[in-house]
């Protein structure tokens, strides 16, 4: 996790590292019946690219 701003922009990580900092982090910050099921969707949805996207990576090694 970042400080602020301006480390957050200074870091060298990757995208999918913003995923587990930030974007699965989401769904727990809903607070309407739709906006959680909305956030649900979106969750596993990011689920099911993450571990497609490490069985590609996998597959390149």
């Amino acid at each position: 996790m970042h400080n602020n701003f301006d480390d957050y922009k200074k870091n060298k990580g990757t995208t999918i590292n913003h995923f587990y900092e930030k974007i699965l982090l989401l769904k727990e910050r809903m607070h309407t019946n739709t906006a959680k099921q909305i956030a649900e969707q979106r969750h596993n949805y990011m689920e099911t690219f993450l571990e497609q996207f490490y069985s590609e990576w996998e597959s390149l090694k």
